[in-house]
């Protein structure tokens, strides 16, 4: 099959013939003539099934920031996931999809009043808080609401911690707690995040020991937690190994259970893990050149970059992984950077990316993995490039 991108509108649903691969025998078969993320939705369904029996009694909240893509929120809906939304757009797109408000938890900790009385007038009834200035904006805009407190946690393994501005000190949580109560809310539980692409499921075991002291005096002190959010982290694979989704789950919440007495509701709120490797973005080599003749790297500029959809190699914590049609030829070392007029978008430079040597100008390559803030992170059009096209198996 052979199809030109115009025969495509971003974001919509099209049929492509089941495959070992699908998403890359579409890329294969398809001219692109922009950088363009092709999602396989059954992949999607297939990662909630393995979370999902990994995780147990856990209720899986979708992280939506992750990628808010219609076809993949009203797949979840229709799996029985619920959701982690963290703005009213967000809250608006899965009301939308079908998912019920009492589905959706308002995750951000930093929101606007208006909003707030937005999700609460639709039916929301759990937010997220770490300040007190933020409890009574809830207490007034969404007065009886559930609320549970994020905490900081330290000395994550992650490889992108995800430290500071979010959640607040463990000497901060029981008054919180206290704050909640009195101004007429029902602080239910806690929350955290071990930190994006937390690769093995034993690099939980610290954090939740943190967490679990918080938890035990919060119940001694009076407070009748009953619910725990143990955020997202679970991976996706970017070249390191990584355990099946299933298994890495189970290992997940047998620490949970182990460290939580009291915990009747555990959420879970994956989003990368859930959608990453169920996309593949179809891009074009723009320019291949050395910057001297003396040079080991040679320079490989694409047609996207940190400003329209890879954002996430910023410090170069993500390493996405990258196949062309000279796959079978050597290789050398390459910087790899973006198509913009900005000396920052350069995407791998102190940690080279091994490129076939016979890789020019105008031929395709493909970025596996990056169903996951890519199309979420992509601006409008910064310096004139097109943002990310989505197209839907």
């Amino acid at each position: 099959m052979h199809v030109t991108h115009a025969d495509f509108s971003a974001g919509r649903v099209v049929d492509a013939a089941p495959t070992h691969d699908k998403i890359e025998s579409f890329i294969r078969n398809t001219a692109f003539d922009r950088p363009t993320l092709v999602l396989d939705v059954d992949r999607v369904a297939a990662q909630y099934d393995a979370l999902s029996a990994g995780l147990g009694r856990a209720a899986i909240h979708y992280a939506v920031k992750a990628n808010p893509e219609r076809a993949i929120l009203t797949r979840l809906v229709a799996l029985g996931s619920q959701f982690d939304a963290d703005s009213r757009a967000e809250i608006a797109l899965c009301l939308e999809a079908g998912a019920a408000p009492e589905h959706i938890s308002f995750g951000n900790t930093v929101k606007r009043a208006s909003d707030i009385a937005y999700a609460h007038a639709q039916g929301v009834t759990l937010f997220a808080a770490d300040a007190a200035d933020e409890l009574e904006k809830i207490a007034e805009h969404a007065p009886g609401a559930a609320v549970y407190i994020r905490l900081l946690v330290e000395n994550s393994d992650a490889d992108w911690p995800l430290s500071r501005k979010f959640g607040t000190s463990h000497s901060r949580v029981l008054s919180l707690l206290a704050t909640a109560r009195d101004l007429g809310l029902r602080p239910v539980g806690l929350s955290f995040h071990v930190g994006s692409q937390t690769r093995e499921a034993w690099m939980w075991a610290g954090v939740l020991d943190q967490v679990a002291k918080v938890w035990a005096a919060a119940r001694s002190g009076g407070f009748a937690l009953d619910l725990l959010n143990i955020g997202g982290g679970f991976p996706a694979f970017y070249g390191d190994a990584i355990a099946p989704a299933r298994d890495y789950a189970a290992q997940v919440m047998e620490m949970v259970e182990a460290r939580f007495p009291g915990a009747e509701t555990v959420m879970a709120e994956p989003g990368r893990g859930r959608v990453a490797e169920a996309g593949m973005i179809a891009a074009e080599v723009l320019l291949v050149d050395r910057k001297s003749d003396e040079d080991i790297c040679r320079w490989v500029y694409l047609d996207i970059g940190k400003f329209s959809g890879l954002a996430e190699t910023i410090d170069e914590a993500i390493r996405y992984q990258f196949t062309t049609d000279r796959d079978h030829e050597d290789t050398g070392p390459c910087i790899l950077a973006g198509p913009s007029c900005d000396s920052a978008d350069v995407l791998y430079e102190q940690r080279p990316v091994q490129l076939p040597l016979g890789l020019r100008g105008g031929e395709r390559i493909i970025i596996r993995n990056c169903g996951a803030y890519t199309s979420s992170y992509a601006s409008v059009g910064f310096n004139g490039f097109p943002p990310l096209d989505v197209v839907v198996l």
